[in-house]
């Protein structure tokens, strides 16, 4: 096996005359030409393309003032590392500042197991200080490759990727004997390469856990394989980091355990405040989890580490609406306290100023020392209530028209990352001008993100490169996506609205009814999933118009009531039968009646994650159960979120809460009964004598489920 450098790839103190200029392509084009001259590369061309469109992606600068561009290219024919020392130093995109060590990591597209090895071996050692200020002070380009060569020398390499990053040497003993007390943090690292930022990333991650005390395992799934964590180790872990720039091969795994998530260069970057995170995860009950599956790996091995279509789509989806859920609390609540300032006129129309709602027009006509008058009008205060209710109003309106926009741009950010946010922000606004309303930000934005994905892939010419991200995705993405909304999709999806509308505007009775059953059903169905999500987008858009129709107010307080019910009817189980739960499953009952009472659902995710079965359809029944009749008693709610803290802007708020009540003793008997038939006392979970540990870890690492927010 060849070296993987010598000293023709070696450029030590370059300027800008030798590697042709002061910008990283400069950088990487000259690099890419030593490779070829050497004889390692049939072109310079295709491996400098090919690393470009690498660094597009995702920028390759460390903090230190180091930078490794790399990538698999069909120019390679043998693994390469090319090195320059550069000054001035040269931006790579760090955050700390420009770099002036650069290593060119270029490898086959079909790389052998043996090279792919050892160019993971110099990634790793590049997080290791003394090894770094050698390379500064190197004298020569033989003492660069001597200093290179001394790291991935087979000898010290692993040979695959261990289930416990591999740090270095120095620190083996310390991982390999991790005390009893110390907490357990499961760990994956992948990128799209698997050579440099995922040993990178895996080995921060490792050093800082040492210092922190955390015993940390790290599984990487690079280019040289991954061996998996040890299924007992994932089992006792209190949460899990994916540093991943990729999908996550066997997901299921870790299904349940609280999750931190970010791309590699965050774990490099700032990888003490990860595990921090991770920490604080474990014992957050509400916190983000790992969703649970059928059983399959949520990528499949043969995918190469790429989640599957149904996963992806979810995600999409997910990410939108988690994007958009601040506008909709922010806007509603705004719009709330508008109404209870201002009364519930404050949104009509002032007939003393054309085209302007009363709000609109007091905030833009009057002042604290000019205040509106209103003498005589029911449900609407004037002086100072009217004019902070108008400011109020205007202000969750303002945020509300970002509602569909919001949705549909982070749902193109989800597919094609930043590139896609401008495309799919524009195909939003424009779905509202044409009165797609919510249906088109969801299409929409998954139209702006694979445009905007295609066009982030076109291998440009270098002098058009840099204005690939900035000009030519978002206006050509902006085109298509906006184009085919306002021609050909705006007015089927406009009139599949209206006819929507109309029909639920037309529901009553017993009609009106069933719906309150459906929408309690879905509400309770994954609890934050994407059916919950789904039955609160539909509610939120219905509310945020100007003049939202009485039946788009009923379903908002069918949806606020029924997704109220869970935690309560947890409570309520907790409470009238203690001995069917751990310590910490009781604490997280108690919390439950605050979380339900506010209208934060996740507080059953706990439950319902540990025990799907009984409690999932225990909760669609109390959730029904709500949903009917608060459909029956005709209630109406203008606020989107706040539960019975945005009393104020509901109608029969009694009757409501008399609902949400009779929902949760449904759902709370009907837990507990399930939870009752067939188990002995024998089978009942540890009492609060069990070690306060074991009962956080099992109330604590469950879920399937994802947070709303």
């Amino acid at each position: 096996m060849s070296a993987l450098i010598t000293t023709e790839l070696v450029a030590l103190d370059a300027g800008p005359s030798d590697v042709g200029g002061t910008d990283k392509t400069a950088v990487i084009r000259t690099l890419a030409g030593r490779v070829a001259a050497a004889g390692r590369a049939t072109s310079a061309d295709g491996l400098f393309d090919d690393a470009m469109d690498r660094e597009s992606k995702v920028a390759t600068g460390l903090p230190g003032g180091i930078a490794i561009p790399h990538c698999r290219s069909a120019a390679v024919t043998e693994a390469s590392l090319a090195f320059a020392r550069l000054t001035p130093a040269v931006d790579f995109g760090a955050p700390d500042g420009p770099a002036d060590l650069v290593f060119l990591i270029a490898a086959p597209a079909e790389g052998d197991a043996d090279h792919l090895t050892l160019l993971t071996a110099l990634a790793r050692a590049l997080v290791r200080p003394e090894f770094v200020a050698s390379l500064r002070a190197a004298s020569t380009e033989a003492e660069v490759v001597t200093l290179v060569q001394d790291v991935v020398a087979p000898t010290e390499t692993p040979a695959t990727a261990g289930a416990t990053a591999a740090a270095p040497a120095a620190a083996a003993p310390a991982a390999a004997a991790p005390a009893a007390d110390r907490p357990t943090i499961v760990a994956v690292s992948a990128c799209p390469t698997g050579i440099a930022h995922t040993y990178m990333a895996a080995d921060k991650l490792a050093a800082a856990a040492r210092e922190m005390g955390v015993d940390l395992h790290v599984e990487t799934q690079g280019s040289s394989g991954a061996t998996p964590i040890d299924p007992s180790v994932v089992s006792k872990a209190a949460a899990v980091i994916f540093a991943v720039d990729v999908g996550v091969r066997d997901r299921d795994r870790f299904a349940g355990k609280p999750v931190i998530q970010s791309g590699t260069k965050r774990a490099i970057q700032e990888p003490e405040v990860m595990i921090r995170e991770a920490l604080a995860a474990a014992q957050d009950p509400n916190a983000r989890r790992v969703p649970g599956g059928s059983g399959s790996s949520d990528t499949p091995a043969t995918s190469g580490g790429r989640p599957s279509t149904g996963s992806e789509i979810r995600r999409w989806l997910l990410t939108g609406v988690s994007y958009m859920i601040p506008f909709v609390a922010a806007g509603g609540l705004l719009i709330a306290l508008g109404f209870l300032f201002g009364g519930y006129q404050i949104v009509n129309g002032n007939p003393d100023v054309e085209g302007q709602s009363y709000g609109l027009s007091w905030l833009l006509n009057n002042n604290v020392f000019d205040l509106p008058v209103a003498p005589g009008i029911e449900g609407l205060n004037d002086g100072l209530l009217g004019y902070l209710g108008a400011l109020f109003v205007v202000l969750g309106q303002a945020a509300f028209g970002f509602l569909v926009p919001a949705l549909a741009g982070y749902i193109a950010f989800a597919i094609a990352d930043r590139p896609g946010i401008v495309p799919g922000f524009v195909v939003g606004a424009v779905s509202l001008t044409v009165g797609a309303g919510f249906l088109g930000g969801l299409v929409g934005g998954i139209i702006a993100g694979f445009a905007a994905k295609w066009i982030a892939g076109w291998k440009l010419p270098a002098g058009v490169r840099g204005l690939q991200p900035v000009v030519i995705i978002p206006l050509l993405a902006t085109v298509i996506s906006s184009g085919i909304m306002a021609l050909v999709l705006g007015r089927p999806l406009a009139l599949a609205l209206t006819g929507l509308s109309d029909f639920l505007t037309g529901l009553s009775g017993s009609s009106a009814i069933l719906l309150g059953v459906i929408l309690g059903l879905m509400m309770c169905f994954d609890l934050g999933g994407p059916v919950n999500k789904a039955a609160y987008v539909f509610a939120t858009t219905g509310i945020g118009v100007a003049d939202p129709s009485p039946a788009s107010l009923r379903i908002m307080a069918i949806v606020m009531g029924a997704g109220m019910v869970p935690p309560l009817a947890m409570a309520i189980s907790t409470f009238i039968r203690k001995q069917l739960y751990t310590q910490a499953e009781r604490e997280n009952g108690k919390a439950g009646v605050l979380l339900g009472l506010s209208f934060i659902s996740e507080g059953a995710i706990p439950f319902a994650a540990a025990d799907p079965l009984r409690v999932i359809p225990s909760m669609m029944l109390g959730g029904a159960t709500s949903g009917a009749l608060i459909a029956a008693f005709g209630t109406e709610l203008r606020a989107p979120h706040g539960g019975v803290f945005v009393f104020f802007a509901m109608t029969n708020f009694f009757l409501f809460l008399l609902a949400v009540l009779i929902g949760a003793v449904v759902g709370g008997v009907a837990v507990t009964l399930a939870k009752s038939v067939g188990r002995t006392p024998e089978a009942a979970p540890p009492a609060a004598t069990e070690d306060a540990m074991v009962g956080a870890s099992a109330g604590t690492t469950r879920s399937d489920a994802v947070r709303a927010s």
